[in-house]
């Protein structure tokens, strides 16, 4: 693939005796929406907290245009607003309105003023439909409008891609919706997503492609069609007809 984004090659993660992750292989072309599915505890969440460096592989390399990420003269900071990330938690700033989440992170790694932070801050709020809310706090607001929240802050940082970790399993059941409604308009959009989820409609109706992760390892990928209709793993065919 010449325009990937992402490259990652043969990544490990140990806790002690416990391997994670046992050789991961991937690559993320632009404009590639990927859902990554699996049960809990198959490494899902840790591949992509590794791809952000919130966990430190403990072996293989992960290239961000040809750029090793755990060089020690690479920016992480700059990599995580070009690579965002979704929460299953949000994980915004309590203490803080919808708009000042959405603007502190411009303002201190972006190096934007306020007058511009705020400006690109109401544009992604307003694709999310929170422009009523900019004045509120997490307290103040549900499940869903804070994930749309914590999208827009991700959106505010001009990112090449998103990594979306389960962004709907901390949301009551009819909040899951306008989330997910917000995801497809942004895979429409062209935007790179990688998104480990349970949201199996989303995965077949929206992903570009679907790899599906057992004990550690990649099992299987392939488009939606043939993961969905026509897996070759058996594996695949067992977690599918659990989850389906």
């Amino acid at each position: 693939m010449t325009d990937a984004i992402l490259t990652v090659n043969n990544l490990t993660k140990n806790y002690g005796d416990n391997h994670i992750l046992k050789g991961i292989c991937m690559t993320v072309g632009k404009g590639e929406v990927i859902s990554v599915i699996g049960a809990s505890g198959s490494g899902k969440s840790t591949m992509l907290r590794c791809l952000n460096l919130l966990e430190k592989p403990t072996g293989g390399e992960i290239l961000y245009h040809g750029n090793n990420i755990q060089d020690k003269k690479f920016d992480v900071h700059r990599y995580r607003a070009e690579v965002g990330m979704v929460f299953q938690n949000f994980n915004l700033f309590d203490n803080m309105t919808a708009l000042q989440n959405c603007c502190v992170g411009q303002i201190k790694v972006l190096k934007r003023n306020k007058h511009q932070a705020r400006e690109v801050a109401m544009k992604y709020l307003d694709k999310v439909g929170m422009t009523q809310y900019i004045n509120a706090r997490p307290s103040q607001l549900s499940g869903g409008q804070k994930q749309r929240v914590a999208i827009a802050r991700a959106l505010c940082m001009n990112p090449e891609v998103i990594l979306f970790d389960e962004p709907t399993s901390a949301l009551d059941p009819e909040m899951v919706g306008e989330v997910l409604a917000v995801m497809t308009d942004l895979a429409r959009s062209g935007l790179t997503m990688i998104v480990v989820t349970h949201e199996m409609a989303f995965a077949r109706d929206v992903s570009t492609r679907v790899v599906f992760m057992d004990n550690g390892v990649i099992a299987e990928e392939g488009s939606p069609d043939v993961i969905f209709t026509n897996p070759s793993e058996q594996r695949t065919r067992q977690f599918l007809a659990r989850v389906l």
